[in-house]
């Protein structure tokens, strides 16, 4: 059966059409925003008109509960729709990408609710209109301020206290020990007014002033007077068991350290890799050690490998040679003026390249002296000198009386006399003049002459060459007077001696500073060798120690003889290879960079170890010096080497250094009539020269009658 479709009438679809185009002609007028915004607010005024007597009543309520709090609500949930909605969410999203980089700034969301907190109860000290039944903060901000006194104030500022120190915790607490330090001085100065002052010897003061002492030196007027009295002042006073004060660390200057980038630390990194392949060299930065002067970057070889037909055969480690031949090319990569190569690095597999930082760091003696590896040596020894940092930033301690001596070379400028002058300011700041004293000579007169005041000289710094010869030669005396004291003790050495002694018993440690041995060998080129080697060889069992300084390091200063009794040698910045091979046995101090910069070859070390030295500035020296120069003791004097006589001339010498076979040589003049160097030699067995010198010695004494000459009879 067929389906017969009936098609309306055209004016049926008309009819059908024009209703519901009506229909959505008043839909369409009830959607427009004015329509239906109108049609709201009548919605809501009716509501309100309805519901007015409700809305009063319960308005005062929540009026009186939160008052201008309110306010302070809508402000923040206002401000979290801003921020969270649309565009400024998607830009939230970019500048914080997730939870953990919102969470870096939790401390200024906890101080903004802090802060609105303490507001909200500020508010509540305020009644103003419908609000003065309650108050501007409403009940809640009156429990927030707890009352409207005193106490009430109290407590908003500690909120707003709160909020500021979670802001800047760092400032606030850098604050609050500036203003507890203040505190703690003024407590101190009060408590140093009550107490009886102790009597000290004020530099400058005129003789009528201040009590004649024997043995008195006069201080030199020092600059920094009221620097070191304020220090003594705020710290506790260090005695030792013979009476003496030490100087506080805090007489130095505070260390400012200086930080390099690490930017540019990795930039040179990945210069060498890059320098080094373009050369064909594998090799890889695996290690980099940031020191105050020089970075060493620790390069770690790579293979030469061997190819056939696209495989890999063989592979053999990279040579150190071919690393270290291009210094000078990795040099001119980094643009330094010049790099040193340590290969390899003793105890590492990697070679380790040193190049100059663009900014050169200082380091100071109290920075080195804080540091743990001082205390440690220091609880184990009266001797211990802080030298300075190592290439990492390590710092390097040595022992004194384990060196035993020292000797330390360098050009005009390189550091030498800083090192000095470090050496003598450690042991002063933590040796009494009970402990340790010293022997200064200075030919150069400009050097060491500062430290004249202080009590720990045997003699004032000598300065000129006949003085220093004697000098050396009360030394050779001392040393051998302290060694039949030994003997007589039944002991080995210093230490064994002065175990269980009292201060005023023990023996002090006699440290030998000499600022320059070119000067001294010039004078008595003989003499003077041979008071330092026999120092040297047996000097180190009494306690005396040689610390001797040159900067002309030839073989004709430092003999052969003097260098192989210093076994412990610092060598700063020389001017050709001969001399660093002079003093450290290789090349490499010509490289240095001067200020401080040195190689330091300690006695059990097989190749030197690149240090930055210590400074200590002049007027730290001055400090120094100033401070322990009030504490010269009545009825001490030095020894006037003056005063032991006048230098014996060169027949004379011999005379003070007696040849075993001298009295050998004078029996066998009384026993023959005539005897000649030639006799000397074969009946003695021994050389020419020391015939000839024992054949002078005979006829200055008279033992032997000079031979006539020839045709006579």
């Amino acid at each position: 059966m067929s389906r017969v479709k009936h098609k309306a009438t055209p004016k049926l679809r008309r009819r059908k059409t024009g209703g519901q185009s009506a229909v959505r002609r008043f839909l369409g007028f009830l959607a427009r925003p004015l329509v239906w915004r109108f049609i709201l607010i009548l919605v809501i005024v009716g509501l309100l008109y309805l519901l007015y007597p409700i809305l009063v009543a319960a308005g005062a309520g929540i009026v009186g509960l939160f008052g201008l709090g309110l306010a302070l609500i809508a402000v923040a949930v206002g401000a979290t729709i801003w921020v969270t909605r649309g565009e400024h969410y998607e830009l939230l999203k970019k500048r914080w990408n997730s939870f953990v980089k919102v969470a870096r700034h939790w401390n200024w969301i906890v101080a903004g609710i802090i802060f609105i907190i303490a507001i909200w109860g500020l508010l509540s000290f305020f009644r103003v209109g419908i609000l003065s039944q309650a108050t501007l903060g409403g009940w809640i901000g009156q429990w927030i301020a707890g009352s409207q006194g005193i106490i009430g104030g109290l407590r908003i500022a500690g909120l707003v206290l709160l909020g500021i120190i979670f802001i800047a915790p760092a400032r606030v607490w850098h604050a609050i020990t500036i203003v507890g330090r203040k505190f703690r001085r003024a407590f101190r100065s009060i408590r140093a007014q009550v107490r009886k002052p102790r009597a000290i010897i004020t530099p400058g003061v005129p003789a009528e002033t201040a009590p004649a002492e024997p043995g008195h030196i006069e201080i030199p007027e020092v600059k920094q007077t009221g620097q070191v009295e304020q220090v003594i002042r705020e710290h506790e006073p260090i005695i030792t068991p013979g009476g003496w004060q030490l100087p506080p660390i805090e007489i130095l200057d505070k260390p400012v350290e200086v930080v390099l980038s690490p930017e540019d630390v990795n930039r040179r990194a990945q210069l060498i890799e890059e320098a080094l392949t373009s050369y064909g060299v594998e090799a890889k930065v695996v290690q980099t050690n940031i020191g105050p002067t020089v970075t060493q970057f620790g390069v770690e070889p790579g293979w030469d490998r061997k190819y056939k037909d696209g495989r890999e055969v063989a592979r053999t480690r990279v040579r150190v040679e071919r690393i270290t031949s291009l210094a000078n090319d990795l040099a001119l990569a980094l643009a330094a003026s010049s790099i040193r190569v340590e290969a390899p690095v003793p105890g590492k597999s990697m070679v380790g390249i040193e190049v100059p930082n663009t900014v050169f760091g200082v380091v100071s003696l109290r920075n080195v002296i804080e540091t743990a590896a001082f205390q440690k040596m220091k609880a184990k020894s009266k001797l211990a000198v802080a030298l300075g940092k190592g290439a990492g930033g390590e710092a390097v301690v040595a022992d004194l009386a384990k060196m035993p001596h020292l000797l330390i070379a360098g050009a005009t400028g390189s550091g030498k006399t800083v090192c000095l002058n470090s050496v003598i300011c450690c042991l002063l700041l933590h040796d009494s003049p009970d402990d340790v004293r010293f022997i200064m000579i200075d030919p150069k007169r400009v050097e060491l002459v500062v430290f004249n005041a202080i009590p720990n000289l045997v003699a004032p710094v000598i300065v000129d060459t006949d003085m220093a010869l004697k000098g050396l030669r009360w030394l050779n005396q001392e040393m051998d007077r302290r060694y039949r004291q030994f003997a007589q003790a039944g002991v080995r050495n210093i230490e064994g001696y002065n175990k269980d002694r009292s201060p005023e018993e023990a023996l002090p440690y006699l440290i030998v500073i000499i600022d320059e041995l070119a000067d001294l060998m010039m004078a008595a080129f003989d003499e003077v060798e041979r008071g330092l080697c026999r120092l040297a060889q047996l000097a180190r069992a009494t306690g005396i120690h040689l610390v001797v300084a040159t900067q002309r390091p030839s073989v004709d200063v430092i003999t052969g003889l003097i260098k192989a009794n210093f076994p412990t040698r610092i060598s700063f910045a020389l001017t050709s290879q001969v001399d660093s091979r002079t003093i450290i046995d290789m090349v490499g101090a010509e490289k240095l960079l001067g200020r401080g910069d040195m190689l330091y070859m300690p006695t059990e070390a097989s190749k030197p170890k690149r240090l930055q030295g210590t400074f200590v500035s002049d007027s730290e020296i001055e400090r120094l010096v100033y401070f322990l120069g009030n504490q010269r003791r009545s009825g001490t004097s030095l020894i006037n080497f003056g005063e032991m006589g006048r230098l014996p001339s060169p027949g004379e010498k011999a005379a003070m250094y007696e040849d075993p076979l001298l009295e050998e040589a004078r029996q066998m003049a009384k026993e023959y009539e005539h005897i000649s160097v030639s006799f000397l030699q074969r009946r003695l067995r021994i050389g020419y020269p020391r015939a000839a010198r024992l054949m002078d010695t005979l006829q200055q004494e008279g033992s032997v009658r000079t031979p006539p000459p020839k045709g006579e009879s």
